[in-house]
């Protein structure tokens, strides 16, 4: 079993350079760091955990300048957004950034992404997006990045990407950068299962056709659908973020449905400080030793 941690990445907690030392030396094999550009103070979408939204979904810094912070002190961390909202971003220039981090970290980049849940949110950043037609503009998106990646030049034509022949660079170490759907839901699964490089969906959201909660239906759901769409589903790998406290009985039956990773998620979402995020994640090393953890991340 893998374990990558989610940092919350406010300015005001632990650097990520700091941070992703911490990991690299604890044998987590990646880090990954989540995405909010801004949140509209003034909103209808409810906060999908409950509640009031917690402040640190407002003070997270720039993803990709903070992965390139954990590159330079890192040499085999895999560095991952955890999930960068890819439609909230230019298409070009997202795939220029996420490029240039990719060669300049040697190839250590997965890119998780999805459609976020904040309807004001994307309305802000893409008002051409109906937030009910989200799913079909990332599939267009996630197409249109593959290409900029791979090809010499590339053009793309669709309902909501669009561009003419062009040089796009700098080209990814990895022709093309893996990208992992953070998708779940009945809608979300289908997508992750026909064209995703990876799944990493958050187990506490998963739930099967019925709508129910169930993370080994969900599991199954998903590779059935990816069979059916003529992909080999043991070849697509799972990192489930896994939210509370260890549990070993929970991440053993991860380990039964053959999942990849475990994500440990920040000790709570509102903002923390440094010594608050090293605690958690002494919390966590009992059964990171019991399980084996030794890193592992792309050398």
């Amino acid at each position: 079993m893998k374990f990558g941690y989610l940092t919350l990445n406010s300015a005001d907690g632990i650097r990520p350079d700091r941070l992703a030392r911490e990991l690299e030396d604890r044998g987590f094999d990646s880090m990954w760091v989540p995405e909010h550009s801004h949140i509209p103070t003034s909103r209808g979408s409810a906060y999908p955990g409950g509640g009031d939204l917690p402040d640190g979904y407002w003070h997270m810094m720039d993803p990709f300048v903070s992965l390139q912070a954990a590159a330079g002190a890192t040499s085999t961390l895999m560095l991952a957004t955890g999930v960068c909202l890819l439609l909230e971003h230019d298409l070009l220039d997202l795939a220029c950034t996420v490029a240039t981090l990719d060669v300049l970290c040697g190839g250590r980049v997965l890119l998780g992404v999805g459609v976020g849940w904040n309807e004001e949110e994307l309305a802000n950043c893409r008002p051409d997006v109906p937030f009910k037609q989200r799913y079909s503009a990332m599939r267009e998106r996630v197409a249109a990045l593959r290409a900029c990646w791979t090809g010499d030049t590339a053009s793309f034509e669709g309902r909501y990407e669009r561009f003419s022949d062009s040089w796009v660079y700098p080209k990814p170490v990895q022709r093309p950068v893996p990208i992992a759907l953070g998708n779940a839901g009945r809608v979300g699964i289908k997508h992750a299962a026909e064209y995703a490089d990876h799944w990493c969906p958050l187990d506490a959201q998963l739930l099967n056709y019925d709508g129910r909660p169930d993370v080994r239906g969900a599991v199954e759901l998903f590779r059935r659908v990816a069979a059916e769409a003529g992909r080999k589903a043991e070849d697509i790998p799972i990192s489930m973020f896994a939210f509370g406290k260890p549990n070993r009985k929970r991440i053993d039956t991860y380990l039964e449905l053959g999942v990849e990773r475990i994500v440990i998620p920040p000790a709570r979402m509102h903002r923390h400080d440094e010594s608050v995020t090293l605690a958690w994640l002494d919390d966590w090393a009992p059964v990171m030793a019991e399980l084996g953890a030794t890193g592992g991340g792309v050398a």
